[in-house]
């Protein structure tokens, strides 16, 4: 079994063009046969892993270079990947992804998350205008309508926003709205508003070792027919650390699981609320190996209790 990084040696050696085995290497621009997901109460199928704009993509973002945003998205859409999910709050994301879209022509060929928060840290009250400049500014970026969705990000004033956004639903400038969270000091709050408001989507963090969405979120999402795109799906840095110069369990080859990234994001994405995992990443050839985790086989509820124990071991 390979590490990411050996496989990473690997793929840049061979330009990302073996084909070792199903899940470990995509063709480099041949769209791929992704396993996909509907949205809740609807036919409309996403592919279960996208692309997230925060962390590195957004520090490359920032740095102006248009290109190497414009690569990863066209890599995104050849390898038959749709859900790209950003926000005005990733520093330049959001604007330099939509142009960098426009350019190469392929801004409607993107399921295009984004998000609304005007009201900043600390629970603050959003300014009704401003808030609705800031969904115009996101319109004009990304040069699309209508968005396909837009949630208020970290509850910020729901009642204030949310309203916002079920007038711009209403209006058919957005398509599904929904909410986000992934601070635990808000799981409560999420859960209330799941149970009270109209909401299409979800937004929160889950990973192999960050499973408190299994306990209530999840079984409400599915009750409520509300989508879930799940968040740091690597744990934001913890899960590459706790692996860090280890191997895969040979076990892991059954599900078509090649490398570390593609074993964390199959756990998040077999888990049936989960509609779409959005791992961040600026790389091209980190974006194909995440793409893998939507191909062969998934785990099933005892290969996922395997998983969390096997991780659990390690720590």
């Amino acid at each position: 079994m390979l590490t990411r990084r050996e496989y990473l040696k690997l793929s840049a050696a061979a330009g990302v063009t073996l084909a070792i085995r199903p899940g470990l290497l995509l063709a480099q621009d041949a769209p791929q046969a992704l396993v996909t997901r509907a949205i809740p109460g609807t036919t409309e199928r996403l592919p279960v892993v996208g692309l997230g704009s925060s962390a590195s993509f957004a520090r490359v973002a920032g740095e102006g270079d248009a290109a190497r945003i414009r690569d990863i998205l066209e890599k995104l859409v050849r390898q038959g990947g749709r859900v790209f999910d950003t926000a005005p709050s990733y520093g330049a994301s959001e604007e330099v992804a939509g142009r960098a879209a426009q350019d190469a022509g392929i801004t409607d060929r993107l399921f295009w998350a984004t998000k609304l928060n005007v009201a900043g840290r600390g629970g603050g009250k959003a300014d009704p205008e401003a808030a609705r400049a800031q969904l115009d500014a996101s319109f004009a970026r990304i040069g699309k309508s209508p968005i396909d969705l837009v949630q208020v990000h970290n509850l910020g004033d729901v009642s204030t926003q949310l309203a916002i956004l079920r007038e711009a639903r209403a209006a058919g400038r957005v398509r599904y709205i929904g909410l986000t969270t992934t601070f635990e000091q808000q799981y409560a709050d999420l859960e209330r508003h799941m149970r009270e408001e109209d909401i299409d989507f979800i937004g929160v963090d889950y990973a192999v070792d960050n499973r408190t969405m299994e306990e209530r979120i999840f079984p409400l999402a599915q009750e409520r027919g509300i989508g879930v795109l799940a968040y740091a799906p690597f744990g934001r840095r913890r899960l590459w650390e706790l692996v860090e110069g280890r191997t895969l369990p040979d076990w892991a080859a059954e599900h078509d699981i090649a490398t570390w990234g593609q074993f964390f994001l199959k756990f998040v994405v077999s888990h049936p609320a989960v509609t779409v995992a959005t791992p961040s990443t600026s790389q091209p050839r980190n974006l194909v190996d995440n793409l893998g985790a939507a191909t062969g086989r998934m785990p099933d509820a005892a290969t996922r209790r395997r998983m969390v124990e096997y991780i659990e071991a390690l720590g």
